[in-house]
């Protein structure tokens, strides 16, 4: 039985910083499974669509795919766009069997790739003292998924023995600059800012240009390709794979049988 191809479904950005990192994902995740199909998509400002790419696998006889939503949080584009992306592709291939995974989620495994950012980052900013923490992320009108960086946050201050507060880009308070500036208030003057994002990109770039006027003595890189980011997408991909058998069979071609005719 051949595994199901893994259809990688990223936002997209019209920051060409963005789909590189997609692609250079979708590069590490062939070579740590040169057994499974994978390919990478995008929801916006950047080709390939979904439905592209999922053509092409169908018209080479693939039979099975997963999609994977490549994001942290379950908020919008998860519980809508997502779910109309493999509505539509369903209904284009009926003779498809196509599943979505879960989003990443905010694993505690981030957390091992955001230190190794941030101690990059202090490294060449020759920073060698902290005492508070801002986990920057875009933010959601979504209460659940900003719930979840709150969560990461505690987190990632109990590692570190250090105040932490969570920050949003948008939709959602505080924003970094805003948490940046509460921490140096209350006499904190070393405040790093970790760039909970998988790509760079605008909001990646605002949150950093924001939090330095503000007084932050170092922001980390976006979390971008790691070992934890593919093991935490295999996986997803694994359990919908699993997921995927409890599906209803999709319905084969109706090939017609060719009709005898007499002669007399």
């Amino acid at each position: 039985m051949t595994a199901p191809a893994l259809v990688i479904l990223a936002h997209g950005s019209r920051d060409p910083r963005s789909a590189a990192t997609v692609h250079s994902l979708v590069k590490c995740l062939r070579e740590m499974r040169d057994d499974l199909r994978i390919e990478a998509s995008f929801l916006d400002h950047c080709p390939p669509t979904p439905y592209q790419v999922i053509g092409k696998l169908a018209a080479e006889g693939v039979e099975e795919v997963v999609v994977l939503p490549l994001l942290l949080s379950s908020a919008y584009h998860a519980k809508i766009d997502v779910p109309a992306v493999v509505d539509e592709a369903r209904s284009r291939f009926p003779h498809l069997r196509i599943i979505a995974s879960d989003v990443l989620g905010y694993d505690d495994s981030l957390l091992d790739v955001l230190d190794r950012r941030m101690r990059a980052e202090l490294k060449d900013g020759r920073v060698r003292e902290l005492d508070a923490l801002v986990l920057a992320c875009a933010g959601s009108s979504d209460s659940h998924a900003n719930a979840g960086v709150t969560r990461l946050a505690r987190l990632w201050g109990q590692r570190h023995k250090l105040p932490v507060t969570a920050a949003f880009v948008a939709a959602a308070s505080p924003s970094p600059a805003e948490a940046v500036l509460q921490w140096r208030l209350e006499g904190r003057r070393h405040v790093a800012v970790g760039s909970l994002f998988l790509a760079p990109g605008v909001l990646p770039d605002q949150a950093e240009s924001t939090a330095r006027r503000a007084g932050a003595v170092a922001v980390s890189a976006p979390l971008g390709v790691s070992a934890e980011v593919a093991r935490l997408v295999l996986l997803r991909y694994g359990v919908a794979g699993l997921d995927l058998l409890t599906l209803d069979p999709a319905p084969r071609p109706v090939i017609a049988r060719p009709t005898l005719v007499r002669t007399a």
